[in-house]
């Protein structure tokens, strides 16, 4: 069986750090990789190593699907101080746990997949949100529309939360990711290319 290792080092020789870093996020999740097993891979000198590293400095095994991971992305890269997971207990009951919690202030930034347009599902989320406003709470909720195509969404949002003028250069960082991603059409033909498929 090959090293979950290998494998991560062979999609980090290719992909760009965005899909890399989802890679990881979902094996250190799944518990495919250890810690002391991807830190000696990162001490080696393999092909693919450097960008490895890069995503090692990213990753974070909270991240639930891969979505999670690009909007904790886009907040992290925006400098959006955010704790992913973060479980809201009030008088001993959980309330909710939220995506991704903006340090410091009582509100919830979400990935709402398609799972959210269930029907119980949906019944489930609203009752979850009148919880959460009858504490103090506030919870955005943005799609893949949103984390690919209007990020700008996002970080106006969270702009005005956070109390600080809107700077939209702050996506620039965001959009590098994006554009050398397996997520955008861009980033694919990039892989193509470096696997001489193009």
């Amino acid at each position: 069986m090959v090293p979950t290792t290998d494998v991560l080092l062979a999609l980090a020789r290719h992909l760009g750090l965005l899909d890399v870093v989802v890679a990881l996020d979902s094996a250190l999740r799944a518990g495919d990789v250890a810690l002391p097993e991807l830190t000696a891979a990162l001490h080696t000198r393999r092909r693919g190593v450097r960008r490895l590293r890069q995503a090692a400095a990213l990753a974070d095994p909270r991240s639930e699907s891969p979505y999670e991971t690009l909007l904790r992305l886009l907040h992290v890269v925006c400098e959006i101080p955010v704790v992913p997971q973060h479980d809201l207990w009030v008088s001993g009951r959980l309330i909710a746990r939220g995506d991704l919690r903006l340090v410091g202030h009582q509100t919830f930034h979400e990935y709402d997949g398609a799972v959210h347009r269930d029907r119980e599902q949906q019944r489930h989320d609203l009752r979850r949100d009148r919880d959460l406003e009858a504490h103090g709470w506030f919870r955005r909720g943005y799609t893949d529309l949103e984390v690919l195509h209007r990020p700008a969404t996002i970080l106006r949002d969270a702009d005005r939360t956070l109390g600080r003028p809107h700077d939209p250069d702050r996506l620039d960082a965001w959009y590098a990711l994006l554009r050398e991603s397996c997520f955008t059409p861009a980033g694919r033909h990039l892989l193509l290319a470096r696997l001489h498929l193009a």
